[in-house]
């Protein structure tokens, strides 16, 4: 069955909630938790929810004060989980938490949260890149050029691919990359199972 679709006044209440989140919790924002859930359904294998659920209200996973109520919160995380699980399984086209900043800013500003958040979660839950690193290195190319430089230090050859890149035309171009990059890995990762064909009946003579 297809999860009913995210809206957005759902949205809305989820920004609210991640930002009544009091100190010393450092939630992830709308945009980082949109990528954060696509890193996290790419894995090879299925990720816990006991484990990643924690970073969502504190991107290192620390407790909520006492009297913070996170049912609601995780609730709608749950929702969305599932939304992006589905599109991806079924290798359809989802919109991405990214929105437009100033005049001033360009393509690759405005999506850093959400390439943030799927870096965060391939960080967090590192068995895609041991597993298939150099099978998804395109893709992966398309989310982290738009990372700071300096935090893709150790990365030779992801910087390689990325310097072939010519740079997101626009907003659409860099949003429609992120799709695009998103189910090419999971071909990869999650490769789609193809019923066998029922053999033909023989003919009785």
């Amino acid at each position: 069955m297809k999860p009913t679709a995210f809206t957005d006044a759902e949205l809305y209440e989820l920004e609210r909630r991640l930002d009544e989140l009091p100190p010393p919790l450092e939630p992830l924002d709308p945009g980082m938790l949109d990528g954060f859930l696509c890193g996290l359904l790419l894995q090879p294998a299925s990720v816990p929810e006991a484990s990643w659920l924690s970073h969502v209200h504190d991107v290192d996973a620390r407790p909520a004060p006492a009297g913070v109520v996170l049912a609601p919160l995780h609730g709608l995380v749950r929702r969305r989980h599932a939304e992006l699980d589905a599109a991806i399984g079924a290798r359809r086209w989802f919109d991405p938490w990214v929105w437009e900043l100033d005049e001033e800013a360009s393509p690759s500003e405005a999506v850093l949260p959400w390439a943030a958040g799927f870096a965060t979660a391939l960080s967090l839950f590192p068995g895609l890149l041991r597993q298939h690193e150099a099978a998804i290195l395109e893709p992966l190319a398309l989310v982290y050029r738009h990372l700071p430089v300096d935090d893709l230090e150790d990365a030779e050859l992801l910087l390689e691919e990325i310097d072939s890149l010519e740079p997101p035309a626009d907003l659409t171009d860099a949003v429609e990359g992120l799709v695009r990059a998103t189910l090419l890995i999971a071909d990869v990762s999650r490769p789609r199972r193809i019923a066998p064909r029922k053999s033909a009946k023989p003919r009785r003579q």
